[in-house]
């Protein structure tokens, strides 16, 4: 795959269950450099289940700064059901110097209904912090039976999104379940990919491809949703980075295409708040 890539799906640390490959911050940054990633947008695999986020976000913020070889831009994560939240979420913007905040609604026990998520969404969204929120971590039918998570219910979010001026939302592994481009409208009527699409459509979100599938799903994707907010996520290490190459090279994209995906919708999106 020619030109550089930003990857805005990228997780540090160790993924609770077992060991994976690339889960060394030195190998991973490596071996992404290898293929071409430039920047990677990271999230910690300890803010799943570690209780003090604030520890978490620090080692995560001192990773970023220690590895050299490509850029890696922390994302913090902040749990808004936990008391002293809002100093979580002023250190990653004042002491971090954070872009964003990366958010795990099904591991941190709340729901998006929760009146301190709505508060949370507000206040990144005046302090122009992007939020991505992961829909899922691990595919439900291989989960650890002790560790069984669902994935997050966005049903409340679409009127979280219309009711928060300058909120900049990115949905991480969304796309597991969206379908093929629609045939006729009424064949997908009240389908989680008709409602994410309505979702997208209402405010500034994105999404990212590292759990799409089915055979040219990106270009599927893109008769549904507008190029410019659909960004490049692998997932990596707990998927291979080459699965996220793999979806683009057999897609039929036109070279103007490959490249506001690969880097140029990031970039925009991450220097609209700088």
């Amino acid at each position: 795959m020619k030109g550089p890539i930003v990857d805005v799906n990228i997780n540090l640390s160790r993924w609770p269950a077992r060991r994976l490959p690339y889960d060394e911050t030195a190998s991973l940054v490596e071996h992404l450099h290898k293929h071409g990633v430039v920047e990677a947008w990271t999230g910690s695999f300890d803010a799943l289940l570690h209780k003090d986020l604030a520890a978490v976000n620090d080692r995560l913020a001192h990773e970023c700064r220690t590895h050299t070889g490509i850029r890696l831009v922390p994302f913090g994560s902040v749990n808004p059901v936990l008391p002293d939240w809002e100093e979580d979420l002023r250190r990653c913007l004042e002491q971090y110097h954070m872009p964003g905040i990366r958010l795990y609604p099904n591991y941190h026990g709340y729901k998006l209904d929760h009146p301190s998520f709505a508060r949370l969404l507000k206040l990144a969204a005046e302090r122009r912090l992007l939020v991505a929120l992961a829909v899922i971590m691990e595919d439900e039918r291989v989960m650890h039976p002790l560790l069984r998570v669902p994935p997050v219910n966005l049903d409340p979010l679409t009127a979280l999104v219309t009711q928060t001026p300058g909120l900049r939302l990115i949905l991480l592994n969304a796309l597991g379940g969206f379908p093929p481009a629609r045939k006729k409208a009424a064949d997908q009527a009240g389908s989680r990919g008709d409602g994410l699409v309505t979702l997208v459509r209402s405010g500034e979100v994105y999404v990212e491809i590292a759990m799409l599938e089915r055979l040219g799903g990106v270009a599927n994707l893109l008769n549904e949703l507008p190029l410019e907010r659909v960004l490049f996520g692998s997932h990596a290490p707990f998927f291979y980075f080459e699965s996220a190459l793999l979806k683009l090279k057999e897609s039929a994209l036109s070279a103007e295409q490959l490249k506001a995906l690969q880097e140029d919708n990031a970039r925009r999106l991450l220097s609209a708040r700088q």
